[in-house]
């Protein structure tokens, strides 16, 4: 069995075969590391000011303090412009600018189901160009089931259901429990298997009665150099699980899984936000066209394992795209690290979730949309609260400083900075409060 596989019940004997990293889950996480090095931080655009703010504000206050009392005479307004710069600038609103925005908008988030586990995320949605749709419990519902059993001549319908089941109850892959509810619905009773392991984004293998059992797709066991030809049975839009028992041909299972209620619209609202969806999945060309077509989507890439996954996500951010990635499994947590913003279904793989920038629990398509309007929000308020800081600070700061003595004929008083350096932290607040009623 692969290192991570997690029992969810009875009992286990194993002998490790591999440690380290020579385990497939090993092999994953080492992606995922490699993604995360290149993962560059958000800056955001406090973060280039506070580097010569202060410093500012403290050269415009002791040159008020300079032109008043040595300029024109005057040390009384002097040290008025020198408190009052000091007291009226506002780092407050500048620093509360983000932190209050991105606060209140993840409670937002929350609240209409989107766990945001990387406050950055959002922001780099808001700008994304391209999404990449996992398909299998992302587009679909991820419940796949048994709709045609095809055995090999010289094999009964029972004995092929009772190979499979054998191997894959071991797995908690979507098809592998597909075959595993087929078998009790058929009243299959499997045998013992031995020796089970898992290959991400393949299949499975293991040893009944002394044969070994190779289970997955057929163009994974082409690559096995296994010869297992294609089920006669035409469906276009089934998953194919192919079985070899000895190096033989055993038989096929087609498995079809329905496609979320809600997927074909939110795909179209995606396209209309200004995203290009484009469909990775490990499954066959036919199944993954099938699905396409329904969806509406033209770029697809089928047979992908794991590592592909990831490299088509470096590829598409390499040309210079903002690139999300959406998935639920295993086989897509490197490319969920790799992408600008990662975001995970709900009830799938935990190492999925610990990738992600970005979880819906309810594991709708449709909570993509409500994420990304939510980006978008949060990111307008932002920089509604930024200007704010902004526009207040170089209004007060020459007027603190007596800049406008000789049009409004007072000095701004002490007392007055520090109130107006109050008021300007509050509307920036009130501000970012706005987003709780943000319709998404």
């Amino acid at each position: 069995m692969a290192a991570g596989t997690i029992l969810t019940g009875g009992h286990l004997d194993f002998v490790a075969d591999g440690v380290g990293n020579e385990t497939a889950l090993a092999r994953i996480m080492a992606l995922v590391g490699e993604a995360r090095r290149y993962r560059a931080p958000v800056q955001q655009l406090v973060d280039r000011v506070a580097a010569w703010f202060v410093p500012a504000v403290m050269l415009a206050a002791v040159a008020a303090w300079l032109v008043w009392t040595f300029g024109l005479g005057r040390p009384e307004q002097g040290l008025e412009a020198l408190l009052a710069v000091l007291l009226v600038a506002c780092p407050c609103a500048l620093g509360l600018a983000t932190p209050m925005s991105l606060v209140v908008g993840i409670g937002a988030g929350a609240r209409a189901g989107v766990l945001v586990r990387n406050a950055g995320a959002l922001e780099k949605l808001a700008r994304a160009e391209v999404v990449m749709l996992d398909k299998t419990g992302t587009l679909t519902r991820g419940r796949p089931e048994i709709r045609t059993i095809e055995p090999a001549p010289g094999v009964t319908e029972t004995e092929l259901l009772r190979l499979a089941a054998a191997v894959e109850r071991f797995s908690r892959h979507p098809l592998a429990r597909a075959v595993t509810r087929a078998a009790e619905r058929a009243g299959v009773v499997p045998p013992e298997a031995a020796d089970f392991t898992e290959y991400p984004g393949g299949g499975v293998s293991g040893t009944v009665a002394g044969e070994t059992i190779f289970i997955g797709n057929p163009a994974w066991l082409v690559r096995r150099s296994f010869a297992c030809g294609e089920p006669q049975t035409a469906a276009p839009d089934a998953s194919v699980i192919a079985v070899m028992r000895g190096g033989e041909c055993a038989g096929f299972l087609l498995a079809a899984d329905e496609l979320r209620p809600d997927a074909a619209a939110s795909v179209a609202a995606l396209r209309a936000s200004g995203l290009t969806p484009v469909l990775l999945t490990g499954d066959r060309e036919a199944a993954a066209q099938s699905v396409a077509k329904r969806l509406g989507i033209e770029d697809v890439r089928a047979g992908m394992l794991p590592e592909e996954k990831y490299r088509a996500v470096q590829t598409s951010r390499a040309r210079g795209a903002v690139t999300a990635m959406v998935g639920d499994g295993v086989n897509d947590a490197a490319a969920l690290a790799a992408a600008d913003v990662g975001i995970a279904m709900g009830g799938g793989a935990d190492v999925a979730a610990e990738n992600a920038g970005i979880v819906l629990p309810g594991g709708d398509v449709a909570a993509l949309l409500r994420a990304r309007r939510l980006g978008r929000a949060v990111g307008r308020n932002i920089r509604e609260n930024l200007f704010f800081a902004f526009f207040y600070n170089l209004l007060m700061i020459p007027l603190a400083a007596g800049v406008f003595y000789g049009i409004l004929g007072w000095m701004f008083h002490p007392v007055l900075g520090s109130l107006a350096m109050s008021l300007s932290s509050v509307s920036v607040i009130g501000n970012a409060l706005r987003l709780r009623r943000v319709k998404l």
